[in-house]
């Protein structure tokens, strides 16, 4: 879902981006059984696999992996919290998990444009520098991610 007048099905190339301008993207639910198989095939650490086991680590409890948590927030953004032309295509950043993510947990992103550099050695594109919340249920932080994301520019008309 986009803030603002465009419908939620248009893609936005980098001459239609604003500083300032947010996306919302949907929400999705983790469960247990998502987090143990994540973690068995990705990240197999006993506060990921085993609940009776992740009772006396430092989470107190089954964590989902920071890494499934970027998983789920990557697929987010590609399903709608930020619908750029050509696909959102990293170029760095920052990453960072505040708190856990834990069974039960209902997510979603929020992400504001904060700068645009159109390129000046390929001008059929540009960077763009993303903040990127993703939120709990109860609206806690649980990663936030800066990024530099490689947007195209609107095609020319053909004449």
């Amino acid at each position: 879902m986009v803030e603002g007048e465009r419908k939620s099905d248009d893609l936005y190339y980098l001459d239609d981006l604003k500083v300032g301008q947010r996306f919302v993207s949907g929400a999705h639910t983790l469960d247990a059984d998502e987090i143990k198989a994540f973690a068995a095939q990705f990240d197999p650490q006993r506060f990921h696999l085993d609940e009776e086991a992740a009772k006396d680590t430092f989470f107190g409890g089954l964590v989902a992996s920071g890494w499934h948590t970027a998983s789920i927030t990557m697929k987010l953004l590609v399903t709608g919290g930020a619908p750029l032309a050509g696909g959102v295509i990293g170029a760095g950043g920052e990453l960072v998990w505040p708190r856990p993510t834990r069974p039960g947990d209902i997510l979603h992103v929020e992400s504001e444009i904060i700068e645009i550099t159109p390129s000046r050695s390929r001008p059929e594109r540009g960077t763009v520098t993303v903040r990127s919340e993703t939120l709990n249920q109860r609206g806690e932080i649980v990663q936030a991610m800066t990024a530099k994301l490689v947007v195209q520019r609107r095609p020319a008309a053909a004449d």
